[in-house]
């Protein structure tokens, strides 16, 4: 990677680069919509009517389970193998692949065999009625069989995208997608197979998206497979799923949020004139339609991700805004014309979906009316979360995602029947809208308010040269410490000692000029804050550009010759370098108390709290750029203990360096 290589973020014209990002992004999540509205559409208009499309709607949670496990999996794989892109990585790229793939398989395995043996309780569980049951379980019984490459195809998919061939992985999805379509009038209406054709044609359509992922992953671009790759590498693989459970949470949320759907709807439609099956087939096309409008802001949104990243960790504060109000305005246009054709002419959506007695088109048209009335704020309240994530603040993204769904949407459709009935429940989606809207709101205007302090502050004279400094060939001393160790000061006496340059401070001032980011931004990415945060803000968008500056900006510096560097997890980064002696320095906790209040001029509880946030957040840094744990002597060639002093630690490091000779 070069480290300019994304500076045309921010130079390019904005509308110009969220079209070029945003385009393949909507297209592919919306060609993955309709392996789950296709079906309903051909069902819908059969024999089978409204009650296959209920049969399949119970069934839709649990193929969205199998799907949150793939797309943590996947998502966590994609990310994890940038990152091995980044740092030049192929040997843990190749073990995280593999090592997904195994596992992944086997818990689709384990999740097929759950489903098939608890088959009938679980669709009971999920809202199937006597009229039902027997459809759906003819129809998730095929899925289930395949439902482990169906997980895999997932995975491999978001794999490709990651290696820089986001059209195969894109016309992988629309070859199945295109076969599902093309079989399902077939195998439904000519064939007369019902619901057991509908599901055959999925199946089908899966299977050529699995076959031509798999096809690609025998030439990659960035990593190799052998047989050694399948063997589960616990270590890169935990590192890996953690990139994605954010999307796990997010996908589980969708599950519960069907699952108390179905459930409540159910209890409440069988003391309705409406029965349990109408309810449920209603909000099984209503949900298959909602994921299509959702889906064209998620696009947007997602392509925009790079450009605010980017732009946020540069303090251009000016395109950050500029980029806000495109994905903004987009957004809302999907949001307000979605509105009204809901509430205008509901019924030429639903009668896309076949037709039904009169009862079903009520509940139908009040459900499209009542239940998306305020879809344009479930638009906004997504691109927030998104957008949160894109700027390096996930626990805002956190909260904004799931503040609609789980803390509002649940308790209401719980609460609301009991005193509204069935319609309870459709009014449990606008209100939960409307309360997540002015969090999301406030959380924006927050941010924002927050941005514009950050820009009226003065900003600090540049004092640390930003050049590398020629050198000679020589041993790379490469220095991670606890913090009150005193690492930098024996850095520099190591340095000055050899005759060659130290680099600290000087490592983020010398990403910022080449990489276009900014110094004080770079500097944060190990800055004391609480590990768990960290973690979070770490697997950010804006977080992974800097980590990879960083990690580039260490190999032009060693490229350059003999040298001392400090932090950035610098012995990973050139770990595969002859010349480089990694150290690591620590100290008992009470002494490295005393010098941060000597330095510092703390109380004793004040320096044991930031001697304990700055440590997590150096492990959480190395942890991110590794996978590894820092304070692991194994990760190094020299341990040392400073509390013997500067000059004593420094000589030891000099005198390793002369027997090494």
């Amino acid at each position: 990677m070069s480290l300019d290589q994304n500076a045309y973020l921010g130079r390019e014209p904005l509308g110009k680069l969220l079209r070029s990002f945003s385009v393949p992004c909507v297209l592919s999540l919306l060609v993955s919509s309709l392996y789950n509205i296709v079906d309903q559409i051909f069902i819908g208009n059969s024999e089978l009517g409204y009650l296959g499309n209920a049969a399949t709607g119970v069934a839709f949670p649990l193929i969205m389970i199998s799907l949150a496990f793939a797309w943590c999996v996947g998502d966590g794989s994609a990310a994890y193998l940038s990152l091995c892109q980044g740092r030049g990585d192929t040997q843990r790229a190749h073990h995280c692949v593999g090592s997904g793939i195994t596992v992944l398989f086997c818990a689709g395995v384990l999740l097929s065999a759950a489903g098939l043996i608890w088959q009938e309780p679980l669709l009971r569980l999920f809202g199937a009625s006597d009229a039902t049951i027997t459809m759906a379980m003819e129809y998730l019984t095929i899925l289930l069989w395949v439902l482990p490459l169906y997980m895999l195809s997932n995975l491999t998919n978001g794999i490709i995208r990651a290696d820089g061939n986001p059209k195969y992985a894109m016309a992988a999805t629309i070859a199945g997608a295109g076969v599902n379509l093309i079989l399902d009038p077939i195998f439904i209406f000519a064939l007369h197979w019902g619901i057991k054709g509908a599901a055959w044609a999925t199946v089908l359509g899966q299977l050529v998206s699995f076959f031509l992922n798999s096809l690609y992953l025998r030439r990659p671009k960035t990593f190799r497979l052998e047989k050694a790759s399948f063997l589960p590498h616990w270590k890169v693989f935990w590192a890996a799923v953690q990139l994605g459970i954010s999307t796990f949470i997010t996908q589980i949320s969708v599950v519960v949020v069907a699952l108390v759907c179905n459930v409540m709807l159910f209890h409440y439609g069988t003391l309705s004139v409406y029965g349990p099956d109408i309810p449920i087939s209603v909000i099984s096309i209503e949900t298959k339609v909602f994921t299509i409008v959702i889906n064209l802001v998620v696009g947007v949104v997602l392509g925009g991700q790079p450009i605010l990243g980017y732009n946020y960790g540069a303090r251009r504060y000016d395109r950050v805004r500029g980029a806000y109000r495109l994905i903004l305005r987009l957004t809302l246009a999907v949001g307000v014309v979605s509105t009204l054709i809901f509430e205008l002419c509901p019924q030429i959506i639903i009668g896309i979906f076949g037709q039904g007695d009169p009862l079903y088109w009520e509940f139908a048209t009040m459900t499209f009316r009542i239940f998306l009335s305020l879809v344009t704020f479930t638009c906004f309240i997504k691109m927030t979360s998104i957008f949160f994530q894109a700027v390096g603040a996930p626990v805002k993204a956190t909260a904004a995602s799931l503040i609609r769904d789980l803390l509002c949407f649940v308790p209401l459709a719980v609460l609301l029947p009991r005193r509204f009935g069935i319609q309870g429940i459709l009014f449990a989606a606008p209100a939960a809208d409307l309360i997540a809207m002015v969090v999301a709101t406030a959380l924006t205007m927050g941010f924002f308010r927050q941005l514009n302090a950050q820009e009226a502050r003065p900003q600090a004279l540049e004092e640390t040269p930003s050049v590398i400094r020629p050198s000679h060939p020589g041993p790379i001393v490469t220095i991670a410490r606890q913090h009150g160790t005193a690492g930098k000061a024996i850095g520099r006496q190591v340095a000055q000692a050899l005759g060659v340059a130290c680099y600290d401070k000087e490592l983020a001032a010398l990403a910022a000029r080449e990489s276009g980011l900014h110094r004080e931004f770079l500097d944060h990415l190990e800055g004391p804050v609480e590990d768990r945060l960290h973690d979070l803000y770490l697997s950010t968008t804006v977080a992974h550009h800097g980590i990879l500056a960083q990690a580039e900006i260490i190999r032009k510096i060693a490229d350059a010759g003999s040298c001392v560097l400090v932090g950035r997890a610098a012995d990973y980064v050139l770990r595969d370098r002859a010349d480089v002696v990694s150290v690591f320095l620590h100290a008992p906790k009470d002494d490295r108390v005393r010098k941060i209040m000597e330095m510092y001029g703390d109380n004793a509880d004040q320096a044991a709290g930031h001697l304990k946030r700055s440590d997590a957040a150096r492990g959480a840094y190395y942890k991110r750029i590794s996978g590894g744990v820092w304070e692991d002597a194994r990760n190094y060639t020299l341990c040392l203990d400073a509390s013997s002093g500067v000059d004593t630690t420094a000589e030891a490091i000099l005198a390793y360096l002369q027997l090494k000779e």
